[in-house]
């Protein structure tokens, strides 16, 4: 549950209303990750879906790099714009759980563009040897500073990197917070900031997506 979500759950339901409809693979995703997953909430979800799919059809990626697949709807989501004969690479390392996400790749029309990697993000964005037109960042949060560092090589001038749930449901206003993930967010936030090579801006959008273009 995000921030918006969770304070303004009528606006939110009007901004749904407002959206362009999800494609019936994707309700049904949405559907069975309620219905067969333990953290439910950690789905991109309807309106994050829609965000990204567009976003994708503006940047028209050869290569797109996912880290952190869950049950594969924010990469369905992303496919929906990749250019002809372009590629998502989707990372994750839960192994238990990649049976839902194959499921829905292979039912989809992108099945031949999906490229799901199970193993540890922090080795397999090392075997890939592409650049990538835009990245989206959805994992483990306290790997957030150490995957910035690993993809920017491999992002190319120009490229997007969109980092998700960087307002952490608000704990990232605390000055000193405990948790070692709100410690993590606070400090990608402020590296990529300080970047020179970076132009940014955090939308607050659930749970907040911090927008990254490499000059």
């Amino acid at each position: 549950m995000a921030i918006f979500e969770e304070k303004f759950p009528e606006i939110e339901r009007y901004m749904e209303d407002n959206a362009s409809a999800e494609p019936d693979i994707l309700k049904s995703l949405r559907r069975e990750t309620f219905q067969k997953t333990t953290q439910p909430h950690m789905i991109s979800g309807y309106l994050q879906g829609r965000f990204l799919s567009i976003f994708s059809h503006l940047l028209k990626p050869k290569n797109i790099l996912e880290i952190g697949t869950f049950t594969g709807y924010a990469t369905l989501s992303l496919a929906e714009g990749l250019a002809e004969g372009g590629t998502i690479y989707t990372l994750d390392k839960n192994e238990d759980l990649s049976y839902l996400p194959k499921k829905y790749f292979e039912q989809s029309e992108y099945a031949n563009q999906i490229k799901f990697i199970l193993g540890d993000a922090r080795e397999e964005i090392q075997k890939i040897n592409e650049i990538f037109d835009l990245v989206f960042l959805d994992a483990d949060k306290e790997s957030y500073v150490d995957y910035i560092r690993l993809i920017k090589p491999k992002l190319r001038k120009g490229g997007v990197i969109l980092i998700d749930n960087v307002l952490w449901y608000g704990k990232v206003i605390e000055e000193n917070p405990k948790d070692k993930s709100t410690q993590q967010i606070k400090l990608v936030n402020k590296v990529v900031t300080e970047d020179p090579d970076f132009e940014n801006v955090i939308l607050p959008l659930r749970d907040g997506v911090h927008l990254i273009r490499k000059k």
